[in-house]
């Protein structure tokens, strides 16, 4: 950078200046050529001579030095200081918080700041989630939520656009919270951080991570993993905790010797008590703290804002419905109403065909009698509402209340009539007893609508069953170029695959060695389907094994558009309940819950709700999106929706959601979540003759606090990008006199011109006369002429 620049005020003697000057130096080199005097004292002569003519030649040219100064109070310097929870940490050894640091730095006397304003229009502000003029930086509170560190640098370049300013200096951490891979810092004016806090010797623990996975294993579906994170803490031990929204320990485990830095992975594995949104807390302490959260300067630690992070847990979207059509009464249905009537989330409505359609023969019946005799005197039901000769007599099982009508014409002819089930399973009944657009529809089902489909291996299922080249063939995991098995002195064992271990609703218990051990255990069985090859994309999850070592696949799925598909080639798996011990739990009730679960998993509903939060939003809002759909599960873009949302100060608040532009059926709105804990919403849909659709519940956390203070240590990389990104430096807290005081000779938008002749100076013209008076003198000392 130039500071000062030369010029001529006499640029047109500077020929004779060089003249002279030259005649000069001629005349001298002649003149002490001849002299007899020695070599050195000659040179030094010389020199002096020379140079005085030179200090006065350059008088005749008159050069002045010229440079630039900011104009004093026109250029803009903001101070802007962070006001987060992350300053009220104690350094290790520090006798003050870093916000008193700050506070220490930025008072109203201190030298460096009088200097700057002497040069500069001085703007003050403070930032957490928002930014604050500051009129005085002992009145910060230091208890912001969250550093919004390039939301607050974006603001103040906004609204100082376009107005000179020189600078910003920036006293923070470094611990922002809304700063991305993506963030740029370009565009801002000159960044000059001064980093707060010290870079080792804190003690503290933190939970950097919790995340949340759920599964149909039914001893714990829920899998809650903790990262957690120690500074300063080597050697000691931990106790890890999950507490329940009432605060009661779900589960408690001790560390003991953590290794200082180490991220360590728990995992929790739980039944929620009920249904819906839950919410639990992954707390960490050091052995011995894990109750000083109510008084925490009793902690070694530096804060305990961080030792927690809260999960939520979405066991909610039933109940859902199950339709189970069986070819006849038989016992897999008894067994598998029992398992779903434990469960309040699965309903099963069962169709059981009790007698299959055949020929009229009127001797069977009373003279004049049309209808089955199977039916009489059951409810005196008039001879069009019974069942005729040639129709299959079926029964109807666990009807919903709201619709007595429901299956009365037998297995549902229209989508809008099988939509309203999540799964179907297909229990020994051939496809003779669906007509093709019922068998097409089924592919819908599965396909569109999203829906899980399990076919059991009953005598006259897949190949017996003649599903060969239908719509109910296409969508099987299987090919079906083989028929059924039948009863056999044959015995099949069950396995699992490799697959099967990895998939938890196919296993049923925790461990690989309880697991292998009912494996073991289990009773043989005697009917299974010879299913022909595996179709692409299919997976086999159990095989069966003969006594003679053949492996034929059990249990295969694959996904089939929106849904999934099953195939169970096992047709008496009843078997397995009757060597129950008596006293214990049954596996295959266990075992069935765990299926329909699997099946029913992910089908959609017809209003389904998701959360966004975006990590930059400094209000910390909340996007939420609501998907409608109509009976036919197409988008459905003339509804209402209402999102009750209850914060964690128990207060509700309605919002609209509006339709989207960009997707059709969906409905968003924003929720601005300034209050951190926990929140829930519940959505209520609506049709356009405010018909309630159907209703959904969500949830979301909001912790700015935590994600604040998920490190302690000030994070200079980022401020050291940030200042080579603007053409700023890093600035040390004890160099801050240094740095103001150079602030004149950087460069700034508004400057002034100065000037400063050289000739006019009198230290030029005495080195001129002291330069031939010494010459004079070495002349004289020496006896030369």
């Amino acid at each position: 950078m130039i500071l000062a620049e030369v010029v001529l005020g006499a640029r047109d003697w500077l020929g004779w200046a060089a003249a002279l000057t030259t005649a000069a130096f001629v005349a001298l080199l002649w003149s002490y050529w001849r002299s007899g005097a020695a070599a050195g004292v000659r040179f030094a002569a010389g020199a002096l001579k020379t140079a005085g003519v030179v200090a006065l030649a350059v008088c005749l040219i008159e050069p002045l030095f010229s440079g630039t100064r900011p104009r004093p109070k026109s250029n803009l310097f903001l101070l802007v200081a962070d006001n987060s929870r992350s300053l009220q940490v104690h350094d290790h050894h520090g006798r003050q918080t870093r916000g008193q640091e700050l506070q220490q730095h930025l008072a109203a006397d201190a030298a460096w700041l009088t200097r700057l304003e002497q040069d500069f229009d001085v703007r003050s502000y403070s930032f957490d989630s928002h930014v604050e003029p500051v009129n005085d930086f002992k009145q910060l509170a230091f208890d912001g939520d969250s550093t919004a560190l390039a939301g607050a640098l974006s603001l103040l370049h906004e609204r100082f656009e376009g107005r000179p300013v020189a600078g910003v200096l920036l006293f923070t951490d470094g611990n922002a919270t809304d700063v991305g891979n993506d963030s740029r810092w370009e565009a801002l004016p000159p960044i000059y951080p001064v980093t707060l806090g010290s870079d080792d010797g804190l003690a503290d623990v933190s939970v950097p991570r919790v995340s949340v996975s759920q599964t149909n294993f039914e001893s714990a579906p829920v899998t809650i993993v903790a990262e957690v994170e120690g500074h300063g803490t080597g050697g000691k031990g931990l106790v890890l905790r999950v507490l329940d929204e009432n605060g009661k320990v779900v589960e408690r485990r001790e560390v003991s010797n953590y290794v200082d830095g180490k991220r360590l992975v728990e995992r929790f594995e739980l039944r929620p008590e009920r249904p819906g949104i839950s919410f639990y807390t992954v707390q960490a302490a050091l052995a011995g703290e894990e109750k000083l959260a109510d008084t925490p300067e009793k902690s070694i630690e530096a804060t305990l804002i961080n030792n927690r992070r809260l999960a939520m847990v979405d066991r909610a979207g039933g109940p859902y419905r199950i339709l189970y059509v069986c070819g006849r009464p038989n016992w897999e249905f008894k067994f598998l109403r029992r398992a779903l009537e434990e469960d309040n989330e699965l309903n099963l409505v069962g169709l059981v065909r009790i007698a299959k359609k055949e020929p009229k023969f009127t001797f069977r019946g009373r003279p004049g009698e049309r209808t089955n005799p199977l039916y009489r005197g059951f409810g005196n039901q008039a001879d069009e509402q019974a069942e005729q000769y040639d129709e299959p007599v079926l029964i109807r099982l666990g009807l919903s209340d709201d619709d007595k009508d429901e299956l009365k014409g037998g297995f549902p002819k229209g989508a809008e009539d099988l939509f309203r089930y999540h799964a179907l399973i297909f229990d020994d009944m051939e496809s003779g007893f669906f007509t093709h657009d019922q068998m097409s529809l089924v592919q819908q089902f599965v396909s569109q609508r999203g829906g899980g489909f399990l076919m059991l291996g009953g005598p006259n299922s897949f190949g017996n069953g003649k599903y060969q080249r239908t719509p109910v063939g296409e969508l099987l995991p299987i090919y079906l170029d083989r028929g059924s098995a039948t009863a056999s002195d044959d015995t099949y064992r069950l396995w699992l695959t490799r697959e099967g271990w990895l998939q938890p609703w196919v296993r049923l218990r925790t461990t690989e060695t309880d697991e292998q051990q009912r494996l073991d255990e289990m009773p043989p069985f005697k009917i299974v389907t010879q299913a022909g090859a595996i179709k692409p994309g299919a997976s086999v999850l159990a095989s069966v094994r003969n006594q003679g070592g053949e492996m034929l696949p059990a249990l295969i799925v694959q996904p089939f558009g929106r849904g999934r598909a099953a195939a169970l080639t096992v047709g008496d798996l009843w078997r397995w309940n009757l060597h129950r011990k008596e006293g214990t739990e049954s596996d295959l009730e266990k075992a069935w819950r765990q299926t329909v679960r699997w099946l029913v998993a992910d089908v959609p509903q017809r209003v389904e709700v998701e959360t966004e939060r975006r990590k930059d939003d400094p209000n910390q809002g909340t996007h939420i999106t609501v998907r409608v759909r109509d009976k036919l599960f197409e988008p459905l873009d003339n509804a209402s929706v209402a999102v009750h949302v209850t914060t964690p100060e128990r207060r509700t608040i309605e919002l609209t959601a509006e339709p989207s532009e960009q997707s059709a059926g969906a409905y968003e709105t924003s929720f601005a979540s300034r209050t951190p804990g926990a929140y829930r919403a519940k959505v209520v849909a609506k049709a356009e003759d405010a018909s309630e659709i159907g209703q959904r519940e969500t949830g979301w956390t909001v912790e700015p606090s935590v994600e604040e203070l998920l490190t302690l240590k000030p994070n200079r990389e980022l401020l050291s990008r940030i200042a080579e990104s603007t053409g700023g430096e890093m600035v040390s807290a004890d160099g801050l006199d240094a740095f103001v005081s150079g602030l004149p000779n950087r460069k700034v938008p508004v400057t002034d011109t100065w000037t400063y002749p050289l000739w006019h100076q009198w230290p030029v013209f005495l080195l001129a006369i002291a330069c031939l008076i010494g010459e004079w003198g070495l002349r004289r000392a020496k006896g030369l002429p």
